[in-house]
């Protein structure tokens, strides 16, 4: 089943139960429900975060990388176009 279907029977089993609630006990789920709520959201967005975090470290590790390698190419070049290389 999809997630939106899911989430809708999910809701409507809570509404059901929540007929034979007190009024404190249904705010005091809906507080829970709420950080709970919260709590995912922030997990989910650390996992982003981190995921970024990664994709941008691994972007500037091959960068630094090719820079170093395009330097070094260019100075086995310039030293076999002169006449000083060893080989």
């Amino acid at each position: 089943m999809k997630t939106t279907t899911v989430l809708a029977i999910a809701l409507g089993l809570g509404s059901l139960a929540a007929c034979k609630q007190s009024p404190q006990e249904q705010t005091a789920d809906n507080i829970e429900a709420n950080a709970e709520n919260t709590a995912d959201t922030i997990e989910a967005n650390a996992d982003t975060m981190a995921d970024n975090m990664q994709a941008n470290a691994d972007n500037t590790a091959d960068a630094v990388r090719n820079a170093g390698e395009t330097k070094a190419d260019a100075v086995r070049n310039g030293a076999d176009a002169d006449g000083n290389s060893a080989n």
